[in-house]
């Protein structure tokens, strides 16, 4: 791999008598691992658990896959893996990915939640906030909703209400080298300080919004002391109540350079990509602080569609604020504040949509949903399933009443779908379909 002149002497003069075997590392096959989703009700045994992780395991999944289109499997490398590991929030807290594109991290801090509390998912680029959507959808979460907005923006808001902010912070990405090496082109000696500034002026907003006694978790995939450990300077001189948190080193994480607290992640020594991490306190006393929430906005018609539906099809009570926009009907989580200002590409969980004296589940419903929770269902076969994905209406061994029902692939919620006789009609969304 070519590297610029200037990030080689960069690394020899950091990384001195290891220099040798970190740039070596670049030329072994990058490491792919994925994480399995506590989410869904129907586990599975995968092979090679990454150690010291609660999901994390080796090896690469297909995206076409019914593990992969369900949401049991989410693709992350191991690196990446231990930002959401070391935030761990705590069950019924409120959390924030400030930068959270395209869901990895996001998805992560979901499995801890176990859907409960919530988590707002913020990315400010309007096409990488589409694939954020996507992927939130499929992993089947109930407490969150996706912003499209800055963090300025966001501040505003949700000033003093977080009790977890993760910033996986825009970086130079010296850690994709080796699993991009297209990204090369883009490095030059300024960069990573240019994209340390760019960061502190996002902290500087977000950081409004960490609640009393919250912790902030600061990450990049980088490897450049100007963004990592000169941002963690920056941070604790400019906000004297947040204090580091040392983070246990696992797998073969190296302590950070003057701040043995935070944790690197070289690839020459931990089986994965580049990534720096730090976990910072806030020492203010917590305080309760009350919110005026938003109300349901349905109609009487739309409520009594919603309920009879929920009545018939459900065995399970949905906790949250009920929210029409437009024809759709969401589920938001409870708590959140008035969020007019704020730009929203998923406004909590989509439960379906009214049409003409009828309410058409969603397919992020019958994906979010266990077995359990509804009253009726198919399980589809694998060739059902690659029929089904295709955009194919689905032909069954057998008649059914009429009706609703959410479709199992390996016992695993995959939307809902109306059967009339033998047939599945088919109402996978056309943006998702694909052939196998």
């Amino acid at each position: 791999m070519q590297f610029p002149s200037d990030f080689i002497e960069k690394y020899n003069n950091l990384l001195r008598d290891e220099a040798e075997d970190f740039f070596a590392s670049f030329d072994q096959e990058a490491v792919s691992a994925y994480r399995t989703n506590p989410l869904k009700k129907q586990q599975k045994d995968f092979p090679d658990a990454i150690p010291e992780t609660p999901w994390g395991h080796y090896g690469k999944i297909s995206g076409k896959s019914a593990d992969h289109a369900t949401g049991l499997v989410y693709s992350q490398e191991p690196a990446a893996q231990m930002v959401a590991q070391v935030a761990a929030p705590s069950k019924g807290s409120r959390v924030l990915d400030l930068a959270a594109a395209p869901g990895g991290k996001s998805t992560h801090l979901l499995s801890y939640l176990d859907n409960t509390g919530l988590l707002v998912s913020n990315e400010i680029n309007p096409k990488r906030s589409k694939i954020l959507v996507e992927n939130i959808e499929r992993f089947g979460a109930r407490n969150v909703i996706v912003t499209n907005t800055s963090a300025d923006k966001l501040a505003k808001v949700f000033k003093n209400y977080f009790d977890t902010i993760v910033f996986d912070g825009p970086c130079s990405g010296e850690g994709m080298f080796r699993k991009d090496p297209d990204a090369i082109q883009y490095w030059h000696k300024e960069y990573p300080s240019e994209l340390a500034q760019l960061q502190k002026d996002i902290l500087s907003d977000g950081l409004k919004m960490l609640a009393p006694g919250g912790q902030l978790i600061y990450s990049t995939c980088t490897w450049s002391p100007e963004e990592n450990e000169g941002v963690v300077a920056w941070i604790l001189e400019n906000n004297p109540d947040l204090e580091l948190v040392a983070i246990p080193k696992l797998n073969g994480m190296s302590d950070g350079i003057d701040f043995p607290e935070t944790a690197r992640m070289y690839p020459h020594h931990f089986k994965g990509e580049g990534q720096f991490v730090a976990k910072f306190q806030d020492k203010r006393v917590p305080e309760q602080t009350r919110i005026k929430e938003g109300k349901s906005n349905l109609n009487k018609e739309q409520k009594q569609l919603w309920e009879d539906f929920a009545k018939k099809h459900l065995k399970t009570r949905l906790d949250g604020l009920l929210q029409v926009f437009g024809d759709n009907l969401y589920l938001l989580p409870k708590g959140l504040p008035d969020l007019s200002k704020v730009k929203i590409a998923r406004n909590g969980l989509h439960l379906g949509v009214f049409k003409k004296k009828r309410f058409e589940p969603s397919f992020a419903l019958g994906i979010a949903l266990t077995s359990d929770e509804v009253v009726s269902s198919i399980e589809l076969t694998q060739d059902q399933f690659a029929q089904y994905v295709s955009g194919n209406v689905v032909t069954l061994d057998q008649t059914h009443p009429n009706g609703w029902y959410q479709l199992l692939v390996d016992g695993n919620g995959f939307g809902f779908a109306k059967v009339v006789g033998n047939t599945v009609k088919n109402y996978y969304p056309k943006g998702l379909r694909f052939h196998i």
